[in-house]
């Protein structure tokens, strides 16, 4: 064995909460060849990302290694001037956010910010480093490849953003980088592509990757080794097939087991029953390019209708138009039989009020400088007319429905709560409302699996408390089997499919659904390799090195 690329040795961080320090890693090691992945997994706050950063000798703000060692080919980290740092990080060692909506620069093109780092760092000059990332671009599956450089962030879908990061960090081929969730906002079928092309350039480049993840079927096609991270703490660490196959730890076969929820079925919707929201042969555009096309379909009071799709297949777009913020150019949304004036702006306030949306990324949904109880107070304010010490007891009623403690939470900052934590305000701030409907835009993708079930049990045992109906856009199909009772399927802005969610994962199925249900990793080292034998595909990521 070589000597290794990476080592961290029982290193110890801190985070600082009113002039306290307390412990988020502690004294945990990890060692990384090159050319090795190591998944990290562990649920919400376990210090998956925490311990990821500080690979990079780097801490966020509030937050400061304590002990322990961290080494990279050779250079301590912890004593290494900023000098040395500034040379090593984007050119060396790379790291892919989780969340690409919130870390690229919104006032700048996305190819200006992939040249950067090459062209600081003199890996490229202007040209050769433009010419390379549209190669990465297209290796990507990124559409117009030669073109959508030229975008801006908010221009693009979230997962077309996150494989723009991915491209951005592969730029100055590393010997290290970071993956935080890289494929977390990508549709099963785009994820797939991704994932290959990740995995071909560590092979190719000896690249070491530390993988951090809460989807363990897709971590069990990355890893070598699986670490796994408890509050903390190191829970056990194997080569991945003996982890999948027998871990030792209660904790870790919690983990392995936690896929169980499913929802009941329904009764049957009557007879002529109206519809709470109907989508009647929409379509859609941005500027003059056309996104959405005679789309169609109905949602029943009490029901959860799951929109799934690929990036760029219309989901949130349709939803857009649902609230009002897109205005349909042809069709129209109807509200209980009646329909609603098309844009947003020409509603009531109680047909605002009616329909909600829990947006997919909580990190940028919510105000950072509001407190918790702020966030939630104004929807019940603007809405429902309360103030004073009527407004803060429905404030605490809700903090109490997505079971998060009033006295504990309500002074808060978003920063100060966890991934799921943050999702579930966003959802008491839907409820806020009051709303017979609510759109729930991939309200899961970001979360592990642990937190994510919690999610949707709260969200099922809402829906059965407040009689609440759900339009659920997601790409993650075990999502659908658990909380669906009806399901779409849209692709290229066209409704292709479309039935209760039982007949839907029965063959035969559209050919586009049936390539949709293929693509869901499974909990098989051998997955994602047999599965592109099958398909035919060599090396999908080959190219996505691009040029030396």
């Amino acid at each position: 064995m070589t000597e290794p690329l990476l080592k961290m040795r029982g290193v110890e961080i801190e985070g600082r909460s009113d002039e306290t320090w307390n412990p988020i890693i502690n004294g945990v090691d990890l060692t990384l060849q090159r050319g090795e992945v190591l998944g990290l997994i562990g649920e919400s706050g376990a210090g998956k990302s925490t311990m990821g950063l500080a690979a990079m000798g780097y801490t966020r703000d509030g937050v400061r290694i304590s002990g322990g060692s961290i080494e990279f080919d050779g250079i301590d980290l912890l004593t290494a001037s900023a000098a040395v740092k500034r040379d090593l990080l984007g050119k060396r060692i790379a790291y892919v956010a989780q969340s690409a909506a919130a870390s690229f620069n919104p006032a700048h093109r996305l190819i200006d910010q992939h040249v950067e780092a090459p062209m600081q760092h003199g890996v490229m000059d202007r040209s050769e480093s433009e010419e390379d990332g549209m190669e990465l671009y297209r290796k990507l599956r990124l559409p117009n490849p030669d073109e959508i450089g030229f975008r801006y962030p908010h221009q693009v879908s979230g997962g077309q953003l996150q494989r723009a990061m991915t491209a951005m960090a592969m730029s100055c081929r590393p010997d290290l980088i970071i993956f935080d969730e890289p494929t977390t906002a990508l549709d099963v079928t785009t994820q797939i592509e991704v994932l290959s092309a990740i995995r071909d350039i560590v092979t190719q480049f000896r690249t070491a990757a530390i993988y951090i993840t809460h989807d363990l079927a897709v971590v069990a096609q990355m890893s070598d080794r699986i670490k796994v991270l408890l509050k903390g703490d190191e829970v056990e660490t194997s080569d991945t097939r003996t982890m999948l196959n027998a871990p030792t730890q209660e904790y870790t076969k919690s983990l392995w087991a936690v896929r169980s929820f499913e929802r009941p079925k329904k009764p049957a919707i009557a007879t002529g029953a109206v519809p709470l929201v109907s989508i009647k042969n929409v379509d859609a555009s941005y500027g003059t390019a056309k996104v959405l096309h005679d789309v169609s379909f109905d949602m029943h009071a009490g029901r959860t209708v799951a929109v799934v799709g690929e990036s760029g297949s219309g989901k949130s777009t349709t939803a857009r138009c649902i609230t009002g913020l897109l205005p349909p150019t042809v069709g129209q949304v109807l509200l209980e039989g009646e329909p609603l004036p098309a844009s947003y702006k020409k509603r009531s306030k109680d047909q605002l009020r009616q329909v909600q949306m829990i947006y997919q990324m909580a990190d940028t949904a919510l105000n950072p400088r509001m407190s918790i109880g702020q966030i939630i107070a104004r929807p019940v304010q603007f809405y429902l007319g309360l103030t004073g010490a009527e407004k803060r007891r429905r404030v605490d009623q809700l903090l109490e429905q997505i079971e998060l403690e009033p006295t504990e939470y309500y002074n808060r900052l978003p920063s100060e709560l966890s991934g799921g934590q943050k999702q579930r305000i966003g959802i008491a701030r839907a409820l806020a409302a009051e709303p017979k409907f609510i759109i729930c835009d991939e309200v899961t993708s970001a979360l592990d699996q642990l937190v994510a079930e919690g999610i949707l049990r709260l969200l099922a045992d809402l829906q059965d408390d407040l009689g609440l109906t759900y339009m659920f856009i997601t790409h993650d199909l075990a999502k659908v089997r658990a909380i669906a009772d009806e399901v779409v399927v849209m692709k290229d802005g066209r409704v292709v499919e479309q039935g209760p969610k039982d007949e839907m994962f029965r063959p035969p199925h559209h050919a586009y659904t049936d390539l949709l249900l293929s693509s869901v990793p499974e909990m098989d080292p051998n997955w994602l390799t047999n599965l592109l034998e099958e398909r035919g595909v060599d090396n999908i990521g080959d190219a996505a090195v691009g040029k030396m």
